[in-house]
């Protein structure tokens, strides 16, 4: 058991290549500079991957599944488990090593983190390849690694009931992959429960090459607590704060879904590719139509009061699917930016993406920018198998994701991303390719945006919404993803301060806002070291050009378009302010130190 509270001190260590399967201790120093989560599967990634260049399809390359230190205990809205590994999708412009890319973490909500913690382990090292498809079942202190051959090619949906039937316990949690990852498409999802997704970055393609088709865990234990009065009561003030908030009213309400709308009436939509802000028609596929003719229930994560996600069922031609959706980035991604309004042809299209285990954002950018190749002559019906592959078309776009999920025909030049296929199509189409450094741009438009802009571009993982628009938002995020925090409870103001102190209490360790920002800080910087060893620099924090030249033609914001200039400026004073070289992005020799990172980085 660890010193610092509210840990176990040790993870799990399994090497797929020769079946080992261990229980080491992690460092306390670790605990103390990088809390968990994100943070602590950074510092193992890096601690791994000693030299640059490596390839993310190496058996080296660990997939690491790691928790906070709130997972387990009844922290509202902390039930997150993060996905740490290098990323699949990303490439730099210039690099000496042929594999570069940056690192990726995915986080995921549910039950698995929590459950994870309840067997015993703060997080999950996976490396090598196992021979054949196989799963991992975790069982307190009992790890086996099963033959998975008969649920291959197995959609998710599908193998969510399955797996559990197989363990003849319900109790147990999974995390699976469906075909995409099995078949190596570079944003594969890993998935829970059907439709949450861990997303972001490729970790379902990283989990199917070391052909692992699902983990599932069961657990009895509780990591313990330093301070159990004084974690009580900011336990109680977090709930108070949620329970009396309009945000979490709104949440419950609308979900993520709310803003399609609002989105797009604020000009800040993703549509036709990013070409526009505005789409007239998203009140067909918004909040208030779902939830009169699709929702039927609200899901929590465990522990949320938010409970964000909706589920109901569709009508019509595409009717007869229960599922989740629209959320906000799918509702964008595969609808608005598609041009598609009908909602339950939408639904089908989400539904599909999910079953496979596809990231919606990536797939919604690769579709979208085939799309207007298609529209402009650049690709034609031949280079698509025959797909008249048109704008607002929900049949056409389900034949082309089945396409993608199978990697069959122009499908796989598709499963590898935006980058790859605006390399292969040529003609200028890389102006309207939307990626940064490799991965593609999530349902927030940026013509009219010069913060969100920057969020993109110096995201640590390639193109990220969730970065956060200024160095301390960014700081922040990066340490609410530590603790295991969704951060949708963590964008409330009044949770903030319950967030610090329930972590003070639970670890022993004092926390204030200025020290919580820090760590934060340090894990930031820790990443940006990683993707500036591995050959990244300030040319690959850029936008593509649509942003900067084609401005919107209809809507609120009509007429916006980026200065670059201007943001070349912006990204120079962000640079000054994180302590970085802002020709190069290094950080410098007094910020390693300040951040007690000099003893564990050498360039």
């Amino acid at each position: 058991m660890s010193k610092i509270g509210g840990y176990y001190g040790r993870i799990l260590y399994i090497n797929l290549t020769n079946g080992k399967i261990e229980k080491r201790e992690i460092a306390e120093e670790d605990l103390a500079k990088f809390v968990g989560g994100r943070g602590v599967g950074v510092k193992i990634l890096w601690d791994h991957l000693k030299k640059p260049g490596v390839d993310p399809f190496a058996e080296e390359n660990p997939l690491i599944f790691m928790t906070g230190p709130f997972s387990g205990f009844p922290v509202p809205s902390s039930a997150r488990t993060c996905i740490v590994t290098k990323s699949p999708v990303t490439s730099p412009k210039k690099s000496p090593y042929p594999n570069a890319s940056t690192l990726t973490y995915s986080n995921i909500g549910g039950f698995f983190g929590p459950e994870l913690r309840f067997a015993g382990y703060d997080g999950i090292v996976i490396t090598g390849k196992a021979n054949s498809l196989c799963y991992i079942v975790i069982d307190d202190e009992k790890v086996d690694i099963r033959d998975a051959k008969k649920f291959k090619g197995m959609r998710t949906d599908a193998f969510d009931k399955a797996i559990l039937k197989e363990l003849k316990d319900n109790k147990f949690k999974t995390l699976y992959i469906g075909p995409a990852g099995e078949n190596l498409v570079r944003y594969a999802s890993i998935m829970h429960t059907s439709a949450r997704a861990a997303g972001r970055g490729g970790v379902g393609c990283i989990m199917g090459s070391k052909n692992i088709k699902a983990i599932a865990v069961k657990g009895s234990n509780q990591p313990g607590i330093v301070n159990h009065k004084k974690f009580l009561q900011a336990l109680e003030k977090a709930r108070i704060a949620l329970k009396n908030s309009e945000r979490t009213k709104y949440w419950r309400d609308y979900g993520t879904a709310g803003y399609i709308v609002r989105s797009s009436d604020q000009g800040t939509a993703t549509v036709r590719n990013f070409r526009e802000g505005t789409f007239p028609e998203a009140y067909k596929i918004g909040a208030d139509v779902a939830r009169r003719d699709v929702w039927v229930r609200n899901i929590a994560c465990m522990y949320c009061p938010l409970a964000c996600k909706k589920s109901g069922r569709t009508k019509g031609k595409y009717g007869g699917i229960v599922h989740d959706g629209p959320e906000y980035e799918t509702g964008v991604m595969l609808g608005t930016n598609l041009l598609i309004s009908d909602m339950a042809g939408m639904l089908k299209i989400i539904y599909n993406v999910d079953d496979y285990g596809i990231d919606a954002i990536s797939l919604g950018a690769v579709i979208g920018f085939l799309m207007e190749a298609y529209e402009k002559g650049m690709i034609d019906r031949k280079f698509l198998d025959g797909i008249d592959l048109k704008w607002g078309s929900v049949d056409t776009t389900l034949k082309l994701i089945d396409k993608i999920a199978y990697r069959d025909g122009v499908g796989d030049l598709a499963s590898k991303g935006v980058k790859t296929l605006s390399q292969k199509i040529g003609k200028g189409s890389e102006k309207f390719a939307i990626h940064v450094k490799g991965m593609e741009l999530a349902a927030h438009n940026i013509q009219a945006n010069p913060k969100r802009a920057l969020c993109y571009v110096t995201a640590n993982r390639g193109g990220c919404h969730l970065n956060g628009d200024s160095v301390e938002a960014q700081n922040l995020r990066a340490m609410i993803d530590a603790t295991g925090v969704c951060l949708f409870a963590a964008m409330d103001n009044t949770y903030e301060e319950p967030i610090i102190s329930m972590l003070s209490a639970i670890t022993g360790v004092e926390y204030d806002k200025a020290s919580f920002l820090k760590t934060g800080e340090r894990i930031f910087n820790l990443e940006k070291i990683f993707n500036y060893r591995e050959g990244f620099r300030r040319e690959d924090d850029w936008l593509p050009d649509r942003f900067f030249e084609d401005a919107f033609t209809v809507g609120p914001k009509k007429g916006s378009v980026l200065d670059r200039a201007k943001f070349s400026d912006m990204l120079t004073q962000y640079y000054k302010e994180r302590g970085w070289d802002p020709e190069t992005t290094k950080p410098t020799t007094a910020k390693l130190k300040e951040l007690g990172l000099d003893s564990i980085v050498s360039f």
